[in-house]
């Protein structure tokens, strides 16, 4: 291997939500203090005024149209919103995919590593997971899965960009998210040293100098000072090593039966505006930082991550049916990658 920068699965959780114009009548307003009230708990970094409160407001608004009324409560510690909806304080969660993958690990295993390395890949597999055909696989207890959309993709960022082959990654010390044993298990495996960290001190860990390579998305870079960390010597991969994605939950008996369904149909009809965002936050990325991967590099890296995605999954850490269903969209997508004819395929 040439370069560690796309040798590593960590990825900050983080969510990205894109927020669109939604037009009421008075009357429709009105008739919501009429309706049901259900109680929606929303992570997002930068409170009520960042973006996903803003998406939240346009599907407070939609969810009237399916016979509820929400009354959405914003935290900015991802943590008290997974506990709290699990608490059944909350009826409904908006948290990021890998908090998730404790909720529903189907839908949690959407952001593994290597899965999904192209928009277009995921695209096409978030447009069936919206289908009625999947709902079933939306449901796991009383949770329920009612829309996914992109978050960003996570890349990795060092202090030092001359960190930039697997010899050098030795010993190097690796930020890796509490919550997501996925993220240890993969530094550990690529030979760094995991270092514990969770969103409140992940960016103050790497801007000073307390771990040397962190994976997060583009969008993290601004909130979480990250330029402090990356410096003059740093740089950040030009590929993406996990898709990362937001994910809304629910506690399906709190909710009428049809609304997830309408819901997973409406979240994914916002893709484009979410990803608009996120080219938005690639665009104002310093160029200096970025590290090309070159291509043929890319080809070995990718076959890399599939081993360790099946070794993940063997360790129950990621789910095998979910692995399979996305091994279908990139095989469908370039039926001739090798992975499609390999005798342990996914």
């Amino acid at each position: 291997m040439k370069n560690i920068f796309s040798a590593r699965a960590l990825a900050a959780s983080a969510l990205l939500f894109a927020s669109t114009a939604t037009f009421f009548t008075p009357a429709s307003t009105a008739n919501a203090a009429e309706l049901p009230e259900r109680t929606f708990c929303v992570f997002d970094l930068l409170g009520k005024a960042g973006p996903i409160g803003a998406f939240m407001e346009d599907y407070r608004l939609e969810a009237t149209k399916w016979g509820i009324n929400l009354k959405i409560k914003t935290f900015t510690d991802e943590k008290i919103v997974t506990e709290e909806f699990k608490a059944r304080t909350c009826d409904g969660a908006a948290i990021s995919g890998l908090r998730g993958r404790s909720l529903n690990p189907f839908t949690g295993t959407i952001d593994s590593l290597g899965a999904l390395p192209r928009y277009d890949q995921l695209h096409a597999a978030l447009a069936k997971l919206a289908t009625p055909a999947v709902a079933p696989l939306m449901i796991n207890g009383s949770y329920e899965v009612v829309g996914i959309l992109p978050a960003g993709g996570a890349h990795l960022m060092s202090s030092d960009r001359d960190i930039n082959t697997a010899a050098k990654v030795a010993g190097k010390r690796i930020a890796a998210m509490d919550f997501d044993k996925a993220q240890a298990a993969m530094a550990e495996y690529f030979g760094g040293s995991p270092i514990t960290a969770n969103m409140s001190n992940v960016g103050s860990l790497f801007n000073n100098g307390a771990v040397d390579i962190i994976g997060a998305p583009l969008l993290a870079i601004q909130p979480l000072e990250l330029y402090k960390g990356l410096g003059e010597k740093g740089g950040i991969a030009d590929f993406a090593i996990v898709q990362l994605t937001g994910q809304l939950y629910v506690h399906h008996d709190r909710f009428p039966e049809a609304y997830g369904q309408k819901s997973r149909e409406y979240v994914f009809s916002q893709y484009d505006r979410a990803l608009a965002d996120i080219q938005r936050h690639a665009n104002d990325v310093d160029p200096k930082y970025w590290v090309k991967i070159p291509e043929n590099d890319l080809k070995d890296y990718l076959e890399l991550y599939r081993k360790v995605r099946i070794s993940l999954r063997e360790q129950g850490i990621y789910n095998g049916k979910m692995l399979s269903f996305l091994s279908r969209v990139r095989c469908s997508l370039e039926p001739f990658l090798t992975e499609c004819t390999a005798a342990d395929r996914e």
